[in-house]
């Protein structure tokens, strides 16, 4: 960046990266905006890659005694596409959003730790990497020194896909586990989530700090948009879930790389151990995974209803609840594990209560729309439609606290139909409707209205296509996890149509692309407040100036952009002021150009640095009984620590770090 003076530094053993475009800028960036938009098409990559594979899977399941692929490769799809769209698409496509949204809706210039926020991403990119490098390494010939293991499995079970995971994405013990799957595909599974959780724990810390210490002047804590509450309750559940988490993953790492014995029943371990450990991660992830899409349709509604939230401290407390009773309700997964019944009795209640304010939220977001004048724009509809399909997969998974019925449903397709109306009709469905919504922020024009609406209603027919039969697949007893079932159970039909509609998931899936690749070049321009906005990131420039704010804002009430433009009549409606367009076109005059020199963190090449480390020691922790493995280990954790020496042998002074009003007007 442009300095406006000659700027001393602490020491010149370390100098950064002075390049501010193309290709080395991005590598070295440490803007949050550019993090949140590598963080978005990254995940999309990985969204079309699980998509894929969904499609395979669904192929296969077309008809009865289909082998249009193997057995093997039918567990390898499963597990991958499961890795896939939770670890590497739906998280990571919620941090983009934050990472580019929450400065903005806070009145920050940055988040609190820049370059740590780089750090995160790039950890992610590598963890994602390193999964699927499992393609590339087709032998399954157990390591050596465990005593028990077969030496190889049988040829036949050799694929296409060469080394990838094939034991679930749960990693269930001892299925898992040395014995029963030897090779070193479970490996990648295990060491890859490590790394990506080490890129969570960062980002959590970083929100966290950020949201608690960057607020814009006036900002309390009840005056905070919902989804920065939202991202807040998200960042406290991965910070105490990670480690869970990451304590059980060292266990099945040492199982299979070093002979321990956690989860062998021969020897004393305990396999439900690992069923405790994985759930008491894996609930609160659901989470993880729904909250943020609750977040930004808590933001849509308001602003095409016309009204404000209904309830908003009922909103943000019930969100609160539910990462709290998130922790309580993990034995539900294990009522089929043979648990007391005193823990089943318990555990059914907690997932009753968790409901409540599930329930909450609904009737809230219900009552914004009730009476509202709503305009059905593309995002308004997905927004919707997430209500519509989260109600769906919320009355699906309650009857999961019923302990008999849980029996009998728990390895049926009727937890598949649950767990995608949740995910993908709420989370998926959120966050297009976050894509649309905040377009302009990323590109300065909206998205195409007709495009957007039909790639809603294919979206919509489709999903239920997909997913709905799937309920009656489950209470005939189709069994999840299987790769082929006989005729005569009156099965195929249903199948069928399921695989029809992911096919047409796919095709919605292409006119959203088409759609965001037209309208980054040719979208309507969308000035500075496209959807008359309650939140202040509506108050700036589209598309987001680098340094976001001209001015460090004032917020004086929840909504504060809303009230500057409206004021309520003698019976309480809203009026618009008459001086609302002048302020609009201030305030955009006005973001364009900062009257002073406005300091940003400088950019850095020891994240990426530092981050390349970590697939390097998991490459040596898997062939470590090879010399090419200890040294890899060894290399691996110097690139590491010396990245981060240089990072903190960094100049103190920010070199490059003050953007001149020339560079600002420019932007």
């Amino acid at each position: 960046m442009t300095t406006t003076a000659a700027r001393p530094t602490a020491t010149t053993i370390f100098r950064r990266p002075k390049a501010t475009t193309g290709f080395w800028s991005w590598i070295t960036t440490v803007d949050h905006k550019r993090i949140g938009i590598m963080y978005g098409y990254t995940a999309f990559v990985f969204f079309i890659i699980g998509g894929i594979e969904a499609l395979l899977i669904r192929i296969q399941l077309a008809q009865p005694n289909m082998e249009f692929i193997t057995a093997a490769e039918y567990n390898a799809l499963f597990t991958t596409h499961a890795v896939t769209m939770i670890f590497l698409f739906v998280m990571p496509v919620s941090a983009a959003f934050v990472n580019y949204l929450l400065p903005l809706m806070i009145g920050a210039r940055d988040v609190a730790f820049p370059r740590m926020n780089a750090l995160s991403y790039w950890i992610f990119l590598f963890g994602g990497i390193f999964i699927y490098s499992a393609i590339l390494f087709s032998d399954v010939t157990a390591p050596a020194g465990i005593q028990g293991v077969p030496g190889n499995l049988d040829p036949s079970d050799q694929t296409f896909l060469g080394g990838i995971p094939s034991g679930g994405w749960f990693l269930y013990q001892p299925n898992a586990g040395p014995v029963f799957s030897p090779g070193r595909a479970i490996d990648f599974a295990v060491i890859g989530i490590q790394i990506l959780g080490v890129a969570s724990l960062i980002a959590s810390v970083n929100f966290i700090v950020t949201i608690f210490n960057m607020r814009a002047k006036g900002m309390r804590l009840l005056r905070m948009p919902v989804m920065v509450w939202m991202t807040l309750v998200v960042q406290f559940l991965l910070l105490f879930s990670l480690p869970i988490i990451a304590i059980a993953l060292f266990m099945v790492m040492f199982d299979r790389q070093f002979g321990t014995l956690f989860f062998d029943a021969t020897a004393g371990g305990d396999p439900i151990l690992w069923q405790h450990l994985f759930w008491l991660f894996g609930h609160p992830e659901v989470y993880v995974l729904i909250l943020p899409a609750m977040g930004i349709v808590s933001e849509i509604l308001p602003v095409f209803s016309k009204k404000p939230l209904f309830g908003y401290p009922a909103v943000v407390f019930a969100g609160a609840g539910i990462g709290f009773l998130g922790f309580g309700v993990w034995a539900h997964h294990m009522f089929a594990s043979g648990i007391t019944q005193v823990a089943q009795a318990a555990f059914g209640l907690a997932t009753m209560t968790i409901a409540i304010p599930t329930g909450i939220k609904i009737f809230n977001w219900i009552g914004t729309m009730w009476g509202g004048k709503i305009r059905f724009t593309t995002p308004m509809l997905f927004a919707i439609g997430f209500v519509a399909m989260f109600v769906i997969g919320g009355l699906s998974g309650v009857t999961h606290a019923v302990v008999p019925s849980d029996w009998q449903q728990t390895d049926t397709y009727w937890i598949v139909a649950h767990f995608h109306y949740v995910l993908f009709g709420g989370a998926v469905f959120g966050i297009f409707a976050g894509l649309y919504y905040w377009f302009p922020k990323l590109t300065g024009r909206v998205m195409n209205e007709k495009l957007g609406k039909v790639h809603f209603w294919v979206m919509f027919i489709g999903f239920n296509l997909t997913f709905a039969p799937m309920h009656w697949l489950g209470l005939q007893g189709m069994v999840r996890r299987t790769w082929q079932y006989p005729e005569g159970l009156n099965l195929g039909p249903w199948n069928l149509a399921s695989t029809i509609g992911a096919f047409v998931i796919a095709l919605s899936v292409v006119i959203f692309m088409v759609n965001w690749a037209r309208s980054r070049r040719h979208g309507e321009p969308s000035g500075l407040d496209p959807w008359d906005a309650r939140t202040i990131e509506w108050t700036i420039p589209n598309p987001t100036p680098e340094y976001n704010f001209a001015r460090p804002p004032v917020v004086r009430s929840l909504d504060d952009f809303w009230h500057r433009k409206y004021t309520t009549d003698e019976e309480g409606r809203a009026v618009r002021r008459p001086e609302a367009d002048e302020l609009i076109a201030r305030l955009d005059e006005e973001g364009r150009n900062p009257t002073e020199p406005i300091h940003l963190p400088s950019p850095s090449y020891f994240p990426i640095i530092a981050a390349a480390g970590l697939p390097l020691i998991g490459y040596g922790i898997i062939f470590h009984t090879s010399t090419v493995g200890k040294l890899l280990i060894a290399f691996g954790a110097i690139v590491t620590i010396a990245a981060l020496l240089g990072w903190g042998m960094e100049p103190l002074e920010e070199e490059h770090g003050e953007l001149s009003l020339e560079t600002a007007e420019a932007h």
